[in-house]
């Protein structure tokens, strides 16, 4: 009993690490499960909806597929209406909707629901979060040591993105990032040993450098970068540079049969991707976005173009390649002010406590440059390439998640898609914060004070080590005090604002639950997301006759309602006397269901319709 007392004594002493990581990793999952289970699972099972519409889409497919193993929804009023009935996010041909999405979420998720249940799929955004901060420890502390990769890994549990896009458990940037976070770890774990072999047999370095152990760190670094990659394929913009860089700076490490092996698992990781795009789309490489579809095509055309070049080289062929690249991977455009301005809204300004202690890190470490290791070279270029391009690329662009245009929140896009910047730049603020603290308990190094001692009832122990880990929690509890401030209130989108407005939207679903049938449509432009799937839903107004008459011929089908900002008198009388009347329509107010929405229905007016559809048609 003694001897196993102290083997687990030793572990302890040896893994206490690892120990903090896992009640730290208890704590975070418990955290960003809170919100579904307190907004859904809890109050009410059968209310599972979400914040945007990019979730709701990822939530419904990946259900779907864990239960019939299917990724599209027939709708057959689609048939007749110009396939007007979809959420956003969706697309529908020919009566089939299909996600507008990277098809990985729903892959992943809706086979583990299958293994288990569809009620977990809120959680596992969550879960894999969780893992995530063992492997974050884990890679930090192959490039900057144990002490530092702790600190990071404080640093990324306590992050406001980190945790609301896992409480927001749809969306795909925290997977990603996880799985990429996987993914780097076994491939760093892959080049661990440099290869050594005979002067005369160095022609066949490359061939020689595999071996079990390697061969299975390169297997499940390519499965992470595989399911990485299909959980966010629009990534590779800057992943794919990373990677190979990567590789280039380690190849006497890595040699060839590795990252060979690597890519082989990282396309079988891809095959389901492949086998549904190919399903859904008619292409085993093009998905749901149009855009990214038109650019792929364009780049794949104009590469055609190039290599199709039979009379020597072509100076104008050249350069129109090089323009449709710019044109067709900088999708955003290029506008670097625009990025600036960006950056310094969500990075520099929003986490400046992640932000500047940053600066003041690399500052330190570019101060002791004469002492870096080869792998803080490597990682300091792929974090600057990486950086430079996600910020350049996402940057380019004004998103507008949030309805105010003019506020700047956590949950508009950017504070997603730099994930990888924040926590790149986390081993750096670690270091400050060891700095600090060990310049700040200077003076006291020689300090070591003991009161009692092995036998008396009260011993203490004081020293410049203790004050100086007291300091490092001191300044990370401030870190965290910041960081759950923001997250909870220092947003207009923050948790307690999600919180408030999931349990008004439950109210106002139930009310207008009650009062339209099961097989209505309702016409709305921003609930759809609330609605949909217990009511077939159009995205739409009143303002395109086109659409209107689209509404004339749902009507005869099946109700119609539309649910949106209140009417005054007047703007009932114009659409029933003009816009409305011109197809046919008419419109009456059913309920005001808050001080801003009403449930309106539209209904047609039998003496006039068919005689108007029918000569519009």
């Amino acid at each position: 009993m003694g001897e196993l007392f102290l083997k687990i004594k030793k572990v302890i002493r040896d893994k206490w690490h690892y120990l903090i990581i896992l009640i730290l990793a208890i704590i975070f999952f418990i955290v960003a499960s809170s919100l579904n289970y307190l907004t859904q699972s809890y109050s009410q099972p059968e209310f599972v909806k979400w914040a945007s519409p990019d979730e709701t889409a990822n939530y419904i497919f990946a259900k779907l597929y864990s239960q019939t193993k299917n990724i599209s929804i027939f709708e057959e009023n689609n048939l007749l209406v110009n396939d007007i009935i979809r959420p956003r996010s969706f697309r529908s041909d020919s009566g089939v909707m299909k996600p507008v999405s990277f098809l990985g979420i729903i892959l992943i998720y809706g086979q583990i629901a299958a293994w288990t249940s569809y009620k977990i799929i809120p959680y596992l955004t969550p879960f894999f979060a969780s893992i995530g901060l063992f492997y974050f420890y884990a890679l930090v502390k192959k490039l900057f040591g144990k002490n530092n990769a702790l600190i990071s890994v404080f640093l990324l549990a306590s992050f406001p993105p980190y945790i609301y896009y896992s409480m927001r458990s749809m969306f795909h940037n925290v997977l990603f990032t996880v799985l990429l976070i996987i993914g780097l770890y076994y491939a760093t774990v892959m080049v661990k040993k440099k290869i050594k072999a005979k002067k005369e047999e160095q022609i066949w370095w490359w061939f020689t450098s595999a071996n079990w152990h390697g061969v299975i760190c390169a297997s499940l670094a390519g499965l992470f970068f595989g399911l990485a990659v299909s959980a966010r394929s629009s990534e590779l913009i800057w992943l794919g540079p990373a990677l190979f860089i990567l590789w280039l700076l380690n190849i006497k490490k890595a040699g060839i049969i590795k990252p060979l092996i690597s890519l082989l698992f990282a396309i079988l990781a891809l095959l389901p991707t492949f086998y549904y795009n190919q399903l859904l789309y008619d292409s085993y490489y093009l998905g749901g976005y149009a855009e990214m579809n038109k650019s792929i095509v364009n780049i794949k055309d104009a590469s055609t173009d190039l290599l199709g070049v039979s009379t020597g080289y072509s100076f104008k062929t050249d350069r129109n390649f090089l323009d449709t690249l710019k044109d067709n991977i900088l999708v955003f455009g290029l506008h670097p002010r625009q990025a600036y301005n960006t950056f310094k809204y969500y990075f520099v300004e929003m986490f400046y406590w992640l932000f500047w202690p940053a600066v003041f890190g690399l500052l330190i470490y570019l101060g002791n440059w004469h002492k870096f290791r080869y792998r803080h070279w490597v990682y300091f270029l792929c974090l600057g390439i990486s950086t430079l391009i996600l910020v350049v690329y996402y940057g380019s662009w004004i998103f507008y998640d949030n309805p105010n245009r003019a506020n700047h929140t956590i949950g508009n896009s950017y504070t997603r898609y730099w994930l990888p910047i924040y926590l790149g730049a986390m081993p750096l603020v670690s270091l400050l914060i060891m700095r600090l603290s060990r310049i700040i308990s200077w003076p006291f190094k020689k300090l070591n004070y003991e009161k009692g001692g092995e036998g008396s009832f009260f011993s203490f122990r004081f020293s410049r080590k203790i004050l100086y880990n007291s300091l490092r929690t001191a300044i990370i509890a401030v870190i965290l005090f910041l960081s759950a401030n923001f997250l909870l209130v220092g947003s207009e989108e923050g948790v307690l604002y999600l919180i408030k407005n999931q349990q008004s939207a439950k109210q106002d679903w139930q009310e207008v639950m009650s009062l339209t049938e099961g097989n209505s449509a309702i016409i709305t432009l921003y609930h759809d997301k609330l609605f949909f799937s217990e009511r077939k839903v159009i995205v739409g107004l009143f303002d395109d006759q086109n659409m209107n008459l689209e509404y004339a011929k749902l009507t005869r089908l099946i109700p119609v309602y539309y649910y949106n900002f209140n009417f005054h008198s007047e703007d009932l009388d114009y659409l029933n006397n003009s816009r409305l009347a011109s197809v046919g329509l008419q419109i009456r107010e059913i309920r005001r269901i808050n001080d801003k929405f009403t449930l309106y229905q539209l209904y047609e007016q039998a003496s006039t319709t068919d005689k108007i559809i029918k000569e519009k048609m």
